[in-house]
């Protein structure tokens, strides 16, 4: 398999890791590109790559963490001006959210996150404890939950009630989405992507998403159907079935950004 195959089936993966680090699909994507031009001028770091998911989101890391202290100038030269403003928002995320989002939503073993980062895995561990401890201080919200499985909408009242939020509704159609929204505004919004009568969680997240800004969270069977790269992604994608580890991560990140933006 070449060398340019063997990146672009880790691809996908690392774009949404991306996305959640910076909070911006075109910041994401940009910093994922930057890494793979740094691979193509260095043949050493090219051959590196070989060696699977772990190098390649080390070499995306370096590219990350240098870019950290650049200027925002260079960096807007670099990497372009929209990827220097979210850099500028709040410096970076803290690398504890870092360890975090790769032991949950990437499903990195501690060691491999201790190779990605460069820290010993003591370091790993202590980083995901204090980013938990961070998620249980922040401030709470108003949650909806589209998704049209029961057992799996009570999953996630209980997740989301147990990290101190309110269930403002659950739907489990594009229309029960648009009846809850009537009456209250979510702070954050859960959605599948197949609900029940046939209609899209996309079209449902669009249709709130046309009445305020709101971060959005998909969780779906179908992870592919949003991952193509023919229209934008959404920055926090989670993959049924769940780990209510990822969830809760994935929570924490789209709150410490805030919106997102329609899909269509």
């Amino acid at each position: 398999m070449s060398i340019g195959a063997e990146i672009a089936a880790h691809l996908p993966f690392l774009r949404r890791y991306a996305r959640a680090l910076t909070g911006s699909q075109a910041s994401g994507d940009a910093f994922v590109t930057a890494t793979l031009e740094a691979a193509l001028a260095d043949s050493d770091l090219a051959e590196e790559l070989r060696g699977g998911r772990v190098p390649l989101y080390r070499a995306f890391t370096k590219i990350w963490s240098s870019a950290a202290v650049e200027s925002e100038s260079s960096l807007s030269e670099s990497i372009g001006h929209e990827a220097a403003a979210q850099l500028q928002l709040g410096r970076i995320t803290p690398a504890n959210r870092q360890a975090l989002l790769l032991t949950t939503v990437e499903d990195f073993t501690a060691q491999e996150v201790a190779t990605i980062m460069d820290l010993e895995v003591s370091e790993v561990e202590d980083l995901v404890r204090d980013a938990i401890a961070e998620i249980e201080r922040e401030s709470t919200t108003r949650v909806l939950i589209i998704e049209d499985e029961p057992l799996i909408s009570m999953q996630l009242e209980d997740l989301v009630r147990s990290l101190g939020h309110e269930i403002c509704g659950t739907a489990a159609t594009r229309t029960q989405a648009q009846d809850v929204v009537k009456d209250v505004m979510p702070g954050l919004v859960l959605a599948d992507i197949q609900l029940a009568d046939g209609s899209s969680g996309l079209d449902a997240v669009d249709d709130i998403l046309a009445i305020g800004s709101v971060p959005v969270i998909f969780i779906t069977a179908y992870p592919e159907r949003l991952l193509t790269g023919n229209r934008p992604e959404p920055t926090y994608l989670i993959t049924k079935p769940f780990q209510e580890a990822t969830v809760r991560a994935a929570i924490s990140q789209a709150l410490f950004f805030g919106s997102s933006k329609p899909l269509g």
